[in-house]
């Protein structure tokens, strides 16, 4: 699942707003922050994760195993925050960032 330009322009715009809902620490990756970020984008569809570690390389590796292990798509990087956004065909509108923002 590939995102068109002006797709990750809306998502962008939309996750402006968006506070963080999961906080990976510099600790790294548990299983329960994977099972949280999964749930949170099957439940909204569009998530902003904050990921607290200083170094820009293992960043981007835990950014790239988040992405494949949860079948989402990165919308946007910046800093140590990231967009993340997976496609839920039965999302229900009152929880979906994206429905609620395009409706």
């Amino acid at each position: 699942m590939s995102l068109t330009a002006a797709q990750k322009k809306s998502f962008r715009s939309i996750g402006h707003h968006l506070n963080p809902v999961v906080l990976v620490s510099e600790n790294g990756l548990s299983d329960g922050a994977m099972a949280e970020i999964d749930r949170a984008l099957f439940d909204h569809e569009l998530i902003k994760v904050k990921i607290a570690i200083p170094d820009r390389d293992a960043r981007k590796a835990l950014l790239s195993e988040i992405s494949m292990g949860t079948r989402s798509e990165v919308v946007q990087t910046i800093g140590k925050m990231v967009l993340l956004y997976r496609k839920n065909p039965k999302a229900k509108p009152k929880l979906s960032n994206v429905a609620r923002h395009t409706s």
